[in-house]
């Protein structure tokens, strides 16, 4: 006889909570405070927790299969590169090596975590491999390997669902869930733009990788003065900054600014050290740099 398995949000919160909150204590020291306050009150929401309830049925049951029958696992047989980036994105973050799938999505410089706490998995497009080089490439793995140290799968997944499928998914009212995850997840896009900078540990490439991720496009970034672009982010305090409240990143120059911000941190500067190099790092705390970020990443303000 198979035994059904217990679906209620509760319950599997409960039984992953040891491992959610391992999960989170390895995360804080450079997650977001943002993020971390959020996530904390997300199953308290009844609406959420309704649908990450459905989102983990329907993932058991019928996503994981259909989203994957087309993908290619990473191996070290199969891109051995994409592996071994992931390898040390994992090394770095001292967490096990994250299994990856390469999706053959034509065009589209995107990737995704999906899953759940015990089942967690990276699919990137393949259209990465081909205009990414290969420090950019480990920016976006580490990003993605944020998610799932930070536990953010489930979460993420339940939104991708709403956003994607909720009328067939839910068959009540999912705005109030979608905009709660929608402002959690634009802080958490915060930690693991972090995440992908502690990998590659070069400013650089990892602003290069976000704003080429935002363009669709190697030659369009070639031609664009950063500093410039950046001013566009006062423009973003007009009337129309409203739009952000129902998108799930954070406008692209916010993203820049607050990964600045982070990169001035004594943890940041203390991680990019030299082994030899014993000397105390000087910056600015990551206390600061979080209230830094809050007012960058102001929609209302």
């Amino acid at each position: 006889m198979v035994t059904k398995p217990d679906l209620s949000f509760a319950d599997y919160v409960a039984a992953r909570k040891g491992a959610s909150n391992a999960r989170s204590r390895e995360g804080a020291a450079y997650a977001y405070a943002g993020d971390l306050k959020i996530r904390q009150t997300l199953g308290k929401i009844r609406p959420v927790t309704l649908a990450v309830e459905a989102t983990v049925r329907f993932w058991q049951t019928v996503e994981k299969s259909r989203m994957l029958g087309t993908a290619v696992k990473v191996t070290p047989k199969q891109f051995p590169k994409l592996h071994n980036l992931a390898q040390r994105c994992a090394d770095t973050l001292q967490i096990p090596t994250p299994t990856l799938y390469v999706s053959p999505n034509i065009g589209a410089l995107n990737a995704h975590t999906f899953g759940t706490t015990d089942d967690a998995y990276i699919v990137l497009n393949a259209a990465l491999v081909d205009h990414l080089s290969e420090v950019e490439l480990l920016d976006v793995i580490g990003h993605e390997c944020g998610h799932i140290q930070n536990d953010h799968a489930i979460y993420m997944t339940t939104l991708y669902f709403l956003s994607h499928m909720g009328s067939t998914l839910l068959q009540w009212g999912t705005r109030p869930a979608v905009l709660a995850l929608k402002a959690w997840a634009r802080r958490a896009e915060i930690t693991c733009d972090r995440t992908g900078l502690l990998c590659t540990r070069d400013l650089d490439a990892s602003i290069g990788c976000l704003v080429k991720l935002a363009l669709g496009s190697k030659k369009l970034y070639s031609e664009i003065n950063l500093d410039e672009y950046l001013q566009q982010l006062e423009e973003t305090r007009g009337p129309g900054r409203l739009d952000e409240l129902g998108r799930s990143h954070p406008y692209l120059p916010k993203r820049v600014a607050a990964l600045r911000a982070f990169a001035k941190t004594t943890y940041f500067k203390s991680v990019i050290k030299g082994p030899k190099d014993s000397s105390p790092a000087e910056g600015i705390s990551k206390e600061a740099c979080d209230a830094e970020v809050a007012k960058i990443l102001s929609v209302l303000a």
